[in-house]
């Protein structure tokens, strides 16, 4: 294999499109990056593994070894047993996009249904096939807007409790302290002008493969001034001082949004927009106590 070839990107590149070696080294020198190597060999009719190469059989067993035995779903336990063979931790935050993926009823939980359709859309049927995507989807996650929105607005009912409206505020905290920080760090979050912002992030089916979403942003030119960890700390002290209990749909799926487009004194908010009441609240807060301070 050639010495510009990575060999864990030639592994992912391989379980990802079944393509052979030869053609993986070949995308994979010419694009330099796995996942514009991705695009680029389906792009120019590459054909991403289908039930014709998955064993359906194979993806059923790896769902019976996890399988509850007194369920028809894998729960908790089983969960705990696939991140160990997976070599994941239980709360990294790349397990939110195979939640995504897998259409996922709950933290933790995982139907049949959305596990087989979900293995077969990623192109995988085996433990090591799926142990080989993470890194994909990972990076995906920290640096694609769309695919980022739609795995974080997926996450709200994903962690909410059943019956409730909205998520609890320990919870909705545990969870931007994954996401946002991931999100900022990779690019998926990037300050982006309010202008030129169009991205409607409470698109529930929003996915990686939405091609009608353009995300041609024009970066800011606030010099890195926007949201920054400071502020999400400032989110959370918001939060506990007007002693919310849980957190709306309509909250949670605008936070980024404010977070992409907002500068980093609020100077820019604007608030007759259709934000969220509680956002608002936060800009006028963060002027009076940290600004003015």
């Amino acid at each position: 294999m050639s010495s510009r070839v990575n060999s864990q990107a030639l592994s992912q590149f391989l379980a990802v499109t079944g393509a052979s070696s030869k053609e993986a080294r070949r995308y994979l020198e010419k694009y330099k990056l796995l996942e514009p190597a991705i695009d680029a060999y389906f792009s120019e009719g590459g054909l991403r593994r289908s039930g014709a190469s998955l064993s359906t059989s194979s993806i059923n067993t790896l769902f019976d070894r996890y399988k509850d035995s007194e369920s028809d779903e894998i729960t908790e336990d089983g969960t705990e047993r696939l991140c160990q063979d997976l070599g994941v931790d239980l709360e990294d935050v790349v397990l939110l996009a195979v939640a995504y993926e897998l259409k996922s009823p709950h933290i933790g939980r995982w139907s049949k249904k959305g596990w087989v359709s979900g293995l077969k859309s990623l192109g995988c049927d085996s433990l090591d096939s799926l142990r080989n995507t993470l890194p994909r989807l990972r990076d995906k996650l920290a640096s694609d807007p769309p695919y980022f929105a739609a795995v974080y607005n997926y996450t709200f009912p994903l962690a909410r409790e059943e019956g409730q409206r909205s998520l609890a505020l320990d919870a909705a905290m545990a969870y931007w302290e994954l996401l946002i920080p991931f999100g900022l760090s990779g690019g998926a979050l990037k300050h982006v002008s309010s202008s030129s912002s169009n991205v409607d992030i409470r698109r529930e089916n929003n996915h990686c493969n939405d091609t009608d979403v353009d995300m041609e942003d024009e970066e800011s030119d606030d010099d890195g001034n926007g949201w920054s960890e400071k502020h999400t700390e400032w989110w959370f002290e918001f939060l506990r001082v007007k002693g919310s209990k849980g957190v709306s749909k309509d909250t949670w799926q605008m936070l980024p949004e404010f977070i992409r487009t907002i500068d980093g004194k609020f100077e820019q908010h604007d608030a007759t927009a259709a934000w969220p009441s509680t956002i608002d609240d936060f800009v006028a807060w963060a002027k009076e106590k940290k600004f003015r301070a």
